[in-house]
């Protein structure tokens, strides 16, 4: 099967099964060393953003977010995100069960 096809059957998967489902999306983002407070505050001024957090390693920026769903998700990233100057590489990552969320265990049977 050719990338392409992989891709597209990789996007109807996983559309159809967060369609009218919200999204938690862990976003690890490359940013030019010199724009990154300004990438960082751009970023913060979003209602999508829960936190922004810049970090040692292979990326500078960890972000966390929620969406109405994987199409939004996708928009924002493509229209909003990589568009800042300064960004070099986002790479994205959909939680799909939370145990734990700000010091609460979270039951995993009630997030069905």
């Amino acid at each position: 099967m050719s990338e392409e096809k992989v891709n597209e059957e990789y996007e109807r998967v996983v559309s159809s099964y967060y369609e009218g489902r919200g999204v938690s999306s862990i976003i690890s983002i490359k940013v030019d060393t010199k724009q990154v407070d300004h990438v960082a505050e751009q970023l913060s001024e979003s209602d999508n953003i829960e936190d922004v957090f810049l970090v040692t390693g292979d990326v500078d920026l960890i972000v966390k977010a929620r969406f109405r769903d994987y199409d939004h998700m996708k928009r924002y990233l493509l229209e909003k995100t990589t568009s800042l100057p300064g960004i070099e590489d986002v790479k994205s990552m959909m939680v799909i069960t939370t145990y734990k969320e700000r010091f609460n265990k979270i039951d995993a049977e009630s997030c069905d």
